[in-house]
């Protein structure tokens, strides 16, 4: 009888079948949750600075939402010390409050969300997310 190893060799090839569904790109909620998610994961032996951090993102969106037409709130300065303090040296903290809309502009001096770019359901879903984050104690551990 022939040895395990020459059957498989003699053995025709079946190609895996590749899913013809179209790959649905990650909603706007989806991707902030994986990116707090990662945050989270990322700064884990450092759980008071993470909720620290959400919580300032939250205040950051929910200044916009309630006030659209404040322009104060509409600008954030990417060097500010406190700002860098609680979500700029915190891996993927800028990234989530530019998933709520904000861009960097000025040589990525300051993040900015213009008055005409304001979306209501993009803040609120950033909003939902992070109190889910801040009030679930086993966000991001599944």
């Amino acid at each position: 009888p022939e040895d395990l190893d020459t059957a498989m060799l003699s053995a025709p090839v079946v190609e895996e079948k590749k899913s013809s569904l179209p790959v649905r790109p990650a909603t706007k909620a989806e991707q902030m949750r994986e990116c707090l998610r990662s945050l989270k994961q990322n700064h884990k032996d450092a759980e008071a600075k993470v909720k620290t951090t959400f919580n300032t993102l939250l205040t950051y969106v929910k200044n916009v939402a309630t006030n659209p037409y404040e322009d104060k709130f509409h600008k954030i300065r990417l060097t500010n010390a406190t700002f860098q303090g609680r979500v700029g040296a915190l891996q993927r903290g800028i990234e989530f409050i530019e998933l709520s809309g904000f861009e960097k502009i000025e040589g990525g001096e300051f993040l900015f969300l213009p008055r005409y770019k304001v979306d209501r359901a993009v803040l609120n879903s950033a909003g939902t997310e992070l109190n889910n984050a801040i009030s679930n104690p086993f966000f991001g551990v599944l």
